[in-house]
């Protein structure tokens, strides 16, 4: 059964209570397909704070979405941040449903935590990437204090079939108490024929 399942930001420790996440996820746990009025994801949500959040290293991350949160073939993942950069790297040898990526990027921009984290030391699978979800779309914005718009973009052109959503005056995506767009997004891309 398909899960919906959010992958946040690091140095964040209240995941559940925190900007757009908790109405993203209960906006489309009970959202239905038109056709059959059956819920989109039965097998319910995951919106649980990480271990190591404040630095958000790969090796503990992903063992964490592999071990913890079990994530499957059927599951659509919301990755924000250095939760995208999470995904990304999940998926690279793992298969999804479908997968959202929110202020994504590639490179460790010049941070010296970011680099530490373990996600930037070698070259992405950009061909594993764009085949292991049967659909991407990434939100990006130009006012992204945090990731350089050009970093995003470059996200965006590497990934066969993205649908590559740019948003202005959004920031770094923390603001925002909810995110219609993207609940709108994974509906569409849910219920496409």
């Amino acid at each position: 059964m398909s899960r919906i399942i959010l992958i946040p930001g690091n140095g964040n420790d209240s995941v559940e209570t925190s900007m757009w996440y908790p109405s993203v996820i209960n906006a489309l746990v009970e959202a239905k397909n038109p056709d059959t009025q059956h819920p989109l994801f039965p097998g319910g949500s995951v919106l649980r704070t990480f271990p190591d959040s404040l630095d958000a290293h790969e090796h503990i991350w992903i063992q964490f979405m592999e071990d913890e949160i079990e994530i499957g073939e059927k599951d659509v993942v919301i990755g924000h941040s250095s939760g995208a950069a999470a995904i990304l790297r999940y998926i690279e040898t793992r298969k999804v449903e479908g997968v959202v990526l929110v202020s994504a990027y590639h490179s460790d921009l010049g941070d010296v935590m970011e680099r530490e984290s373990g996600y930037f030391n070698r070259p992405w699978d950009w061909d594993a990437i764009s085949r292991n979800a049967n659909w991407i779309t990434q939100f990006s914005s130009p006012s992204d204090n945090l990731v350089p718009i050009e970093e995003q973009r470059e996200v965006a052109s590497r990934i066969s079939g993205v649908d590559y959503i740019e948003l202005p005056d959004r920031g770094h995506f923390i603001r925002d108490l909810d995110f219609p767009e993207l609940v709108a997004n994974v509906i569409e891309n849910m219920t496409a024929e």
